[in-house]
């Protein structure tokens, strides 16, 4: 997933459930920085990668050859 992707954020602590937010920074010690909007305010949040689903808001293009899938 490209940085600076708005997403669908899932996480059971803190009770998000399809909360919109932006990509910043996936990070090597284990959490996402995402910027998320709480009440009229953005707020920049980490989440920790065990527990947290992202999903992009944009699906991926169908007719795209190049997709490469990581496992």
């Amino acid at each position: 997933m490209e940085l600076h992707t708005a997403v669908m954020i899932h996480n059971g602590v803190m009770g998000m459930k399809g909360q919109r937010g932006v990509l910043l920074q996936i990070s090597s010690d284990g959490y996402y920085e995402v910027n998320c909007t709480f009440g009229e305010r953005v707020h920049r949040t980490l989440l920790p990668i065990d527990g947290t689903v992202l999903i992009s808001l944009e699906p991926e293009d169908p007719t795209r050859v190049d997709q490469e899938i990581e496992r």
